[in-house]
């Protein structure tokens, strides 16, 4: 398990290696990966030699408690920015990163003209500086997304026993998330997914006050939180009954899935992982109608590096915990997902997900 001083130490190897002498890290998900903070505001300056922590009064005792002795510690009643412009001078640093897929031109704005106000550094955009080194999970990661996957699959059987026709994809909904609080679930990582019918082939379907009727899908995405981590699970089912074309469809998303979830590896480049349940699927027929990436990685996160796609070519560390959801939609009838958390170890992929892929009629 690597502490925030390891994590820590490894993004200063990066910045050597990138020439770098600080990064101004902004991005709170990167900010509770190297120092454990979990609040909702804070900058981290972080340097060859110093870490510098600053948040507001609403953290003045939390702040402490989670970050330690990761970082120096500053709380600051006023402004966060003015207070980071009486500190960096004290840092004697020159060229200092900033992450520009997290600042808003408004906050980046702000950096340059405090250097043309009289800052002796000079400010370079990064990319992925921490979320390169968030990729490889280290046991304590893997724990909390297991125990993640846990809870989400308790709320999952426990939601599906209540389901009856005639409820709205809302009302399901809402009893999901109830029962993802019951189970331990810190927060939901994303917008819980209900689309029943026709609106099965949203992939990314909204829970609408549609009412769920005998004969059709019904496909739940979600996922828990525990400790600040992310799982990510869909399953499709049957309201009712299952006719031969629903079971056919299932049938086929479900051998892709457990294609790519039992062939994926580290080392393997993203597109190739792609490959595994695209290929099959393209051979039943129905390449042209699973159009989205296979997965993607999970972590503090829910949807963060590596990528599972066609266009992806970087290879997939050993450590990630990747998403494998591969689906079929067809507008106007239906459509099926069927997505699994995998963790990637030395010796092969070991699949966090253990709620059933089978086509279970429920309601």
């Amino acid at each position: 398990m690597r502490s925030q001083h390891q994590r820590l130490a490894a993004l200063r190897t990066s910045l050597e290696a990138s020439g770098l002498d600080g990064l101004l890290v902004t991005a709170l998900p990167n900010i509770r990966y190297l120092t454990g903070f979990s609040g909702s505001s804070a900058l981290l300056v972080v340097t060859p030699s110093e870490a510098v922590f600053l948040t507001d009064f609403r953290y003045a005792t939390q702040a402490p408690e989670e970050v330690g002795d990761a970082a120096h510690v500053v709380i600051d009643g006023s402004s966060l920015w003015k207070r980071l412009w009486e500190i960096l001078p004290e840092l004697e640093v020159e060229s200092l990163a900033f992450e520009s897929a997290h600042m808003t031109h408004a906050d980046t704005q702000r950096l340059f003209d405090a250097a043309k106000g009289g800052g002796k550094w000079e400010w370079r955009p990064s990319v992925n500086l921490v979320e390169t080194l968030r990729e490889q999970k280290d046991q304590s990661e893997i724990d909390a997304i297991t125990a993640a996957v846990s809870v989400a699959e308790i709320a999952l059987e426990r939601t599906i026993a209540q389901v009856e026709v005639g409820q709205t994809e809302l009302e399901i909904a809402g009893i999901l998330e109830c029962e993802l609080r019951a189970a331990g679930s810190e927060s939901h990582p994303f917008e819980v997914i209900v689309a029943s019918g026709p609106r099965s082939a949203l992939p990314h379907a909204r829970a609408s006050e549609r009412i769920i009727r005998p004969d059709e899908f019904l496909l739940i995405d979600f996922g828990a939180v525990v400790r600040g981590y992310c799982s990510d699970i869909t399953r499709t089912f049957a309201v009712a009954s299952a006719s031969p074309e629903m079971q056919e469809i299932h049938d086929i998303v479900r051998e892709a899935n457990a294609s790519a979830s039992g062939g994926v590896r580290a080392g393997m480049r993203g597109r190739d992982a792609d490959a595994l349940a695209r290929g099959y699927i393209q051979r039943r027929g129905w390449g042209e109608a699973f159009g989205h990436s296979l997965g993607h990685g999970i972590g503090l996160e829910v949807h963060e590096a590596p990528r599972l796609a066609k266009t992806a070519d970087a290879p997939l560390p050993q450590g990630a915990v990747v998403t494998i959801e591969p689906g079929i939609y067809r507008p106007g009838w239906g459509g099926v997902r069927i997505e699994d958390d995998v963790l990637l170890t030395r010796e092969g992929p070991q699949v966090l997900t253990a709620f059933s892929r089978d086509l279970m009629v429920i309601g």
